[in-house]
């Protein structure tokens, strides 16, 4: 199939499976977060590809500037909640509650996975090698997808469990690539602090003065990051999320807004279509995958669990003040927390040109999780009052 075609089918399932994906009629709560983590979008793509082979992988491979477009889209999102303003205002208090949750969550899952790999020598060839990078990419994705929705376990902070996840990442990024680590760490402050400068001169300028210019720029401008990043080898996470927060916070109010529109708006189809890639690309992958994924999960849910209960989530209330912030949990949606947590295992798997052995762990990891959230007995409630 033309890779055109093949790109109009993947757009047009992402957008009818993200429709279908929520009915009019009643399920229980635990199926639409299932539902919520991706599952049904890679499967199509399983189903499209490898299965009846109606969409060509080799076809598809030509395509895979759309898995960085919605890595970059993703991360995206998150750049906009790293405004100044916003930022400015979490006091070191917070940072050190904030690191106080999450860093326990990064070092126990990144040593278990670790521990995982040595001991199977199936999963370690799976996830690759050198193994601390992997490990960490796995820790630092477990971390993001750490904060869930609603007064369950793990209902905390989450744009600090992001901003800590991700930063693992850039880490990891740099370990598999010793050599290129200064090149790659600058390349990325550049890429993203001039694609977010170019927006700015734009909105400056007085040329995104409605919505639909705001929102065509600021779709070029993510574009251009991901692009980039997919031809050095960085991560389009970071870079696009680099500019996002460049442009969220020297822009014009209205622009922020059309802009923030625009991400939101077009955040479901492209994860969608982001999977539906991923899923047909997929090859054949070791079925310790999924027992070690449910482990990364426990381990991951027992830590949060006890931070939370010994009172260790207390966080400064900064966020309800703030004009266009968004609540003071960033994981006010399933797909959200879960798509970020996905894109950065994603990207790694992108630059190394895996077939996807971290996207499928931390997706099957998401889902133990979201099962586990729903247990009594791991519902954790926090010996002082919490902030909300």
């Amino acid at each position: 199939m033309h890779p055109v075609l093949a790109l109009a089918l993947v757009i047009l399932a992402g957008i009818g499976v993200t429709r279908l994906s929520r009915p009019s009629f009643r399920y229980p709560a635990l199926l639409g977060d299932l539902l919520a983590t991706g599952v049904p979008f890679l499967l199509l793509g399983l189903l499209l590809g490898p299965g009846l082979g109606v969409v060509d992988a080799a076809g598809l491979r030509l395509l895979q500037p759309v898995v960085a477009l919605a890595i970059g889209w993703t991360g995206a999102l998150f750049g906009t909640r790293l405004e100044w303003r916003m930022v400015r205002r979490i006091s070191r208090r917070t940072w050190l509650l904030g690191a106080t949750l999450a860093v326990p969550v990064l070092l126990v899952t990144t040593v278990m996975a670790l521990v995982l790999a040595r001991a199977l020598p199936p999963l370690a060839e799976a996830w690759g090698r050198p193994l601390l990078p992997a490990a960490l990419v796995l820790g630092g994705a477990l971390t993001t997808a750490a904060s869930q929705r609603g007064p369950r376990l793990g209902r905390r902070n989450a744009l600090l469990d992001t901003a800590f996840g991700a930063a693992a990442v850039t880490v990891a990024v740099a370990l598999y690539h010793p050599h290129l680590a200064p090149r790659n760490i600058l390349l990325t402050l550049v890429a993203g602090a001039a694609l977010g400068g170019l927006f700015v001169a734009l909105a400056r300028g007085g040329l995104l003065a409605e919505p639909r210019d705001a929102g065509v720029a600021a779709f070029a401008v993510v574009l251009c990051g991901a692009g980039v990043s997919y031809a050095a080898g960085l991560s389009p996470f970071v870079v696009c999320g680099l500019e996002a927060a460049v442009f969220m916070t020297f822009s014009p109010t209205n622009v922020r807004h059309a802009v923030a529109e625009l991400l939101r708006r077009w955040e479901i189809a492209l994860y969608a279509a982001f999977l539906i890639v991923a899923g047909a690309l997929l090859q054949p992958l070791t079925v310790w995958l999924l027992p070690a994924a449910v482990v990364l999960a426990v381990i991951r849910v027992v830590v949060r669990w006890v931070t939370v209960r010994f009172g260790l989530d207390q966080v400064d209330p900064v966020w309800r003040s703030l004009p266009f912030a968004p609540p003071r949990e960033f994981a006010h949606s399933v797909i959200r927390q879960g798509a970020t947590a996905v894109a950065l295992a994603a990207g790694f798997d992108l630059i190394r040109g895996t077939p996807r052995p971290m996207l499928v762990t931390i997706l099957l990891s998401v889902m133990a999780a979201e099962a586990l959230a729903s247990v009594p007995l791991l519902t954790a409630s926090p010996r002082s009052a919490e902030v909300s």
